[in-house]
């Protein structure tokens, strides 16, 4: 499994870095997800989150496998695998993007491209990303609609699981020197 971490953000390195560029990386960031429905609320986090990150030209990409998400009760874990976001088939999200504005104070707006479950769709998001020159640490929070990403909830538990999910998304990037 560290072998399998360190080839994907060799990859993501490669893939989005240039030369002589700020480069900075993570592979331990944490994403939470939470879906409040009527009947029982879900959230689940996963603490092996790989991103990178190029200041110089601001391109910013993040890499998850949907089977380091945690849940509560082993069960919903299962289901979430198994049925949902069909892990054996589509293993990783992916979210490839562009900080399109940063102000002083650290808020941050992105553009990119979301992929869950074999579907990709544009979106945006706003946080907060703080830059140190040693480290960045970025913050943000947006919502995905199940329905956009083609993951079908059957009707016996529809009032289990929203159909928008929210997201939470914190992790650290150190410089990366070559």
């Amino acid at each position: 499994m560290k072998m399998a971490r360190q080839i994907i953000s060799i990859f993501l390195i490669i893939f989005c870095f240039k030369t002589n560029a700020q480069n900075f990386v993570g592979k331990e960031g944490i994403i939470t997800f939470f879906s409040e429905a009527p009947i029982e609320n879900i959230q689940a986090v996963n603490k092996k989150v790989g991103a990178v990150y190029n200041a110089s030209t601001s391109e910013l990409v993040f890499s998850v496998k949907l089977e380091d998400f945690i849940f509560p009760k082993k069960l919903m874990q299962e289901h979430f695998n198994e049925n949902y976001l069909e892990s054996d088939i589509y293993p990783k999200s992916t979210f490839i993007g562009n900080i399109v504005e940063l102000k002083e104070n650290g808020y941050a707006k992105v553009n990119g491209k979301l992929n869950i479950h074999g579907v990709t769709n544009s979106i945006t998001a706003e946080g907060i990303l703080n830059n140190n020159k040693s480290n960045v640490v970025i913050k943000a929070k947006f919502s995905v609609k199940l329905e956009d990403y083609n993951i079908d909830i059957p009707k016996i538990v529809i009032y289990n699981i929203a159909e928008v999910i929210d997201v939470d998304v914190e992790i650290q990037l150190d410089k990366y020197e070559e």
